[in-house]
């Protein structure tokens, strides 16, 4: 039996500003981009506007400005996706405006030899770095509890309890509506769930 759940609500009108949250690791960004050409809208990374050179934290004044900024470029009117969170910095710009929220939650197992497999390929110069200016180190990556892979593994449990809450308050009901959703498994669920947000661009 098909779902009568659509894979995006949207704001009812064709616009989707779709917002993607989840442990660092989970391909976030990947899915971003990949959901925004479907889209066609603007893919915004709050990790690209966060991080200045030599991994110097923006200001919070300064860095909610530039995400009022990217939110307002050419493109948005049509809807946006936005990758990450920052919800202390923000005060609401992003949440307060989704129309949708995908949780991705794949098996720590799953995504974590992935996340150290980019990290490693940042690091040798295979990679693009996450925002411009933020080389990768040895030291920071093996010996430093700033590593991404010590934040990953540190924060995977907390993120899902978060996150579990949030999807408690506002998950997608066939019953009560709701707008955000988690997706989980292996890959063949979010497989599942691109495939249906592309047929949903090209019937509406």
């Amino acid at each position: 039996m098909t779902s009568i759940i659509p894979p995006l609500y949207g704001d009812g009108n064709g616009i989707y500003r779709v917002h993607l949250v989840g442990n660092c690791g989970t391909g976030k960004s990947t899915l971003g981009a990949h959901l925004a050409r479907a889209l066609n809208v603007p893919f915004i990374s709050l990790d690209t506007l966060f991080w200045g050179p030599n991994w110097t934290v923006c200001p919070p004044a300064e860095f909610r400005a530039k995400v009022r900024t990217a939110l307002q470029q050419q493109g948005c009117e049509r809807g946006w996706v936005v990758d990450g969170k920052y919800t202390r910095f923000l005060n609401g710009i992003v949440t307060k405006q989704r129309t949708d929220v995908i949780w991705l939650d794949p098996p720590l197992a799953l995504y974590f030899p992935r996340l150290v497999w980019r990290t490693v390929s940042r690091l040798l110069g295979f990679r693009q770095p996450c925002a411009a200016g933020c080389r990768e180190s040895a030291r920071e990556v093996f010996f430093s509890r700033r590593s991404i892979m010590w934040w990953c593994l540190s924060r995977h449990w907390a993120v899902r309890r978060m996150e579990t809450e949030n999807m408690r308050l506002e998950g997608v009901s066939e019953v009560e509506g709701g707008r955000m959703r988690r997706i989980g498994g292996w890959g063949g669920e979010l497989q599942q769930w691109t495939r249906s947000v592309e047929e949903m661009v090209k019937t509406r």
